[in-house]
């Protein structure tokens, strides 16, 4: 079978089959929104993300400042979604030799405000010349009570931080080319995209008050990472459409506002699941957090949507495939 296609779903458990022996110190490995090693008595988490120019990003349309930010913030997203702090990161960066100085100027001091914001330290990496611009993030966090995609169970309910379908909305206008500063409307949906903001906070909240059972960050779109999150866990769940937060925002742009919230991809949001006796708790984050109730972790396997009539239909994924 050809590359273009096999999807990301199905490489990734092809890995994870070759590589699942236990190793000394492993406590979580391939799978996951991160790795954690135990090392002194601490747990360290460790993620790393890609972005090429051309699939995830265009330099036509991505100013560099926003996407040294972005480089560093999806990697933050990942550390998030275990309820990590974040301590330390390393670059890899890949350059065509056209690239100007100042592009590149610009670039690491968008790399340096987002590893300001959660106090993350450059420590190294490497550099190389490459036809394409290519960057690689790997970041180091530590936490004390990690959150896994696998500890949902049945009637837990689902909830997402923030709203959803911006992103992709972002995508589409800088296609078109739209440019930030037209309007109140449209610089929210570039800033989705361009410059997406981890929600590190939120994640070290819900871990500190062991509040979420399961967690995922939402990269891909809130279909497939649904449908991740259930498969971890070994149930299924079922989501309400019009329960999905949308901002008024991309109401106002777009008539598909609700479909974009459920299979665009590039939120950076979380998903998580919450036992039902610890709701009420999660309930005082709300003066500081923004979460939604969407819907409920369910006994069987499958994945359902009910419509704004009160139907259940199957949940078909189709947010962003890498392959």
């Amino acid at each position: 079978m050809k590359l273009r296609r096999l999807e990301e779903k199905e490489l990734v458990e092809a890995i994870r089959r070759e590589f699942q022996e236990p190793k000394a110190g492993l406590a979580l490995g391939i799978g996951d929104d991160a790795a954690v090693l135990r090392f002194q008595g601490k747990k360290l988490v460790i993620t790393k993300d890609l972005l090429l120019e051309d699939v995830h990003f265009s330099t036509q349309y991505h100013p560099p400042r926003l996407l040294g930010r972005k480089s560093l913030n999806v990697n933050l997203s990942d550390l998030a979604a275990m309820g990590a702090r974040p301590l330390y990161a390393l670059l890899g960066l890949g350059l065509p030799s056209r690239t100007e100085t100042r592009w590149i100027a610009k670039f690491f001091e968008g790399f340096k405000s987002a590893s300001k914001n959660f106090g993350v330290g450059l420590i190294g990496g490497d550099t190389t010349r490459a036809s394409k611009v290519t960057v690689s993030v790997t970041l180091l966090g530590e936490g004390k009570n990690v959150i896994k995609r696998n500890g949902a169970k049945p009637g837990h309910h689902l909830f997402v931080s923030g709203t959803l379908g911006e992103a992709r909305e972002g995508l589409l206008l800088v296609k078109k080319k739209h440019n930030l500063g037209e309007n109140k409307y449209v610089d929210r949906m570039l800033r989705a995209f361009l410059d997406p903001e981890a929600q590190v906070e939120l994640g070290r909240d819900l871990a500190r008050l062991k509040l979420a059972s399961a967690m995922i960050d939402i990269s891909d779109g809130l279909s497939v990472d649904l449908v991740r999150l259930g498969e971890e866990s070994g149930y299924g769940a079922e989501i309400h459409m019009e329960m999905l937060p949308v901002s008024p925002e991309l109401r106002a742009l777009q008539r598909r506002a609700y479909d974009f919230a459920l299979n665009g991809g590039e939120d950076y949001q979380l998903l998580f699941s919450v036992a039902p006796e610890k709701v009420k708790i999660l309930s005082r984050l709300k003066k500081k957090h923004a979460v939604t109730c969407i819907g409920k972790i369910i006994q069987t396997k499958g994945f359902y949507v009910i419509d704004r009539h009160g139907r259940r239909q199957r949940l078909l994924p189709q947010a962003w495939q890498h392959f």
